[in-house]
């Protein structure tokens, strides 16, 4: 007893120390401490989740890794008058993360097919291939029988539970199709497109038809009608189907039941009930956040499926893309992708305050980044899209000088390593060489600019860098420290099937 009271009294004498140091350390009174210090009590209180996942919700912000991701945080917080770096986006205030290895079994950077792919079967797979384990080279439709892979939508409405899927690139594109499709090559999107000599699998659009004929797809909202009429049809925007087979997929749809929508007053009259809805909003790709008209945001898509597959008390999975992120980075125009980031986080914010934490789980992640840069020592408050400017060794907000390069030419904050804004021109001797072009800041913010880049390419790159994941719900803790992307379909399959 004597040793177990000495020992409570040197317990409390140390506790009395350490507080007492606390109360002596001189920054203790700066925001920035307290801060820290409610981070702290934040995350000891955290508790793990380990309930049933009832529905499961898989954001992905297609080529939105660290660096793009970082860049939409500044874009946000700037529009709504902070500095920018202060921001948290919704999904940065979720409590579990982790970092995400996105390379393929041949290739150190990955095209978004075997990362959709990655995330919807658990094992990786070729570049190119949705689906298909890696055993099968890719365009080998004759030797791809029995090697197609089991999808996370299958397996969950076996169970009984509702899947929607939503993409701003077309439904046939390599996320979307990730949810539904098996293919050896991904860009096999309408039946024009497959080798007449291919009989193994259907195109991508004939299988998402079929999906919803045999239930394991409710909901699918994207682009991509084109892919879905013959070549004899003309939509109502006045442009002709690609398919050459006759078959018109979106009369299927309406012959099982279901509804279809095409435009934002469409989208708004879908009526409640229990068939399938397909709604294609543009012939290809939905258009940017930043020139949308007539078509529905990401986040009313997301609205919509939440209200619709919430009808099912079995639950639901539902996979959601901002798929032009990606085409904006590949243009190399920044203002569009961190607008189309914005519109990807406001639909996060809704499914999130649409949905309970107790029996929901949300994943936000990216498949892969870009080649996206970030260049020199800015003072706080640069313009995300626009110039760099200098820091003010007397305060916080940046100074209104821009910094200049060796060659006295100011520069953006964002540029990329490759691109068609490339610094380089072709010659007529077939050479490259040039000097960089001024730039102002009115410039640069311009919707329309394409940033500075060094490497003359067409489009500009994927890069094999790693993405995060964030996460919250029924068994989120399980995302922690740098994971594959493969292990994303695990802790969802965990979490359906937890007892």
């Amino acid at each position: 007893m004597k040793l177990f009271a000495t020992a409570l009294l040197a317990s409390a004498s140390l506790a009395a120390g350490a507080a007492t140091a606390q109360d002596t350390i001189a920054q203790s009174g700066s925001d920035w401490f307290k801060m820290g210090q409610q981070t702290l009590a934040e995350n000891l209180a955290k508790q793990p989740n380990t309930h049933r996942a009832k529905n499961v919700i898989l954001f992905t912000a297609d080529g939105n890794g660290v660096g793009t991701n970082y860049a939409i945080r500044l874009f946000s917080g700037q529009k709504k008058g902070m500095l920018g770096s202060e921001y948290v986006q919704p999904q940065e205030a979720f409590p579990h993360l982790a970092l995400v290895k996105t390379y393929t079994t041949n290739g150190q950077t990955p095209d978004s097919a075997p990362t959709a792919s990655a995330m919807n079967t658990g094992v990786k797979s070729k570049n190119t291939m949705i689906n298909v384990d890696s055993s099968v080279a890719v365009n080998d439709c004759a030797n791809m029988s029995g090697h197609e892979l089991t999808t996370f939508s299958e397996i969950v409405s076996g169970e009984g539970k509702s899947v929607g899927v939503i993409s701003t690139a077309r439904l046939t594109h390599a996320t979307p199709a990730g949810v539904y499709a098996k293919t050896v090559n991904r860009n096999w999107e309408d039946n024009s497109k497959l080798p007449e000599d291919c009989t193994a699998q259907k195109d991508i659009a004939a299988q998402l038809i079929d999906a919803m004929k045999a239930g394991t797809v409710d909901v699918a909202f994207g682009g991509g009608r084109r892919h879905f009429l013959p070549k004899e049809i003309t939509d109502g925007e006045g442009k002709t189907g690609k398919r050459t087979d006759g078959r018109n997929l979106v009369e299927e749809v309406k012959a099982m039941g279901g509804q279809f929508a095409w435009d934002d007053a469409t989208f708004a009259a879908l009526k409640d009930g229990d068939g399938p809805v397909l709604g294609l909003f543009e012939a290809s790709h939905m258009k940017y956040e930043h020139d949308r008209t007539g078509e529905p945001s990401l986040a009313e898509m997301t609205a919509a499926a939440i209200k619709r597959l919430s009808g099912n008390e079995n639950g639901f999975y539902l996979s959601i893309e901002a798929g032009r992120v990606d085409h904006a980075n590949h243009d190399g125009n920044a203002h569009r992708t961190l607008t189309d980031g914005v519109a990807f986080a406001d639909a996060i914010a809704l499914a999130d305050e649409l949905t309970n934490d107790e029996d929901t789980l949300i994943i936000v992640t990216a498949d892969h980044e870009h080649a996206i840069a970030f260049n020199g020592y800015c003072g706080r408050g640069s313009p995300i899209t626009g110039l760099c400017y200098d820091i003010d060794d007397a305060g916080e907000k940046h100074l209104d000088t821009p910094l200049l390069a060796k060659d006295g030419k100011p520069y953006t904050v964002i540029g990329y390593l490759n691109g068609t804004g490339s610094v380089l021109t072709e010659q007529d001797d077939k050479s490259f060489s040039g000097t960089r072009p001024d730039v102002t800041n009115e410039q640069a913010v311009d919707a329309d600019y394409i940033q500075q880049a060094l490497i003359p390419m067409s489009s500009e790159t994927h890069s094999g860098e790693d993405v995060a994941v964030y996460a919250k719900g029924p068994w989120s803790h399980l995302f922690d420290g740098t994971v594959e992307q493969n292990y994303i379909f695990h802790v969802m399959n965990h979490a359906i099937n937890a007892e």
